[in-house]
């Protein structure tokens, strides 16, 4: 319950131009599917460490997993 109020909080910080509809879209994506949202993190993590900038180490992860994020956008219609 607290770590979800959190996360919430921190991805609300991180989305500060995105318009409100959209930011409640991704953040109900995101905690239905934390799990996932957390792998994806943890990846990114990895590959900022291996030395790559965070950009580039989202845009490789993500890539990766561009089928299941997919799935999961086609749902938030």
């Amino acid at each position: 319950m607290i770590k979800e109020f959190f996360m919430k909080q921190m991805l609300k910080n991180q989305m500060k131009g995105v318009p409100p509809e959209q930011q409640e879209k991704i953040l109900k994506m995101v905690t239905e599917n934390p799990k996932f949202f957390e792998t994806i993190a943890t990846e990114v993590q990895a590959k900022m460490k291996g030395g790559k900038d965070q950009t580039a180490a989202v845009m490789e992860v993500v890539a990766k997993h561009k089928d299941e994020l997919a799935k999961l956008m086609g749902g938030m219609k």
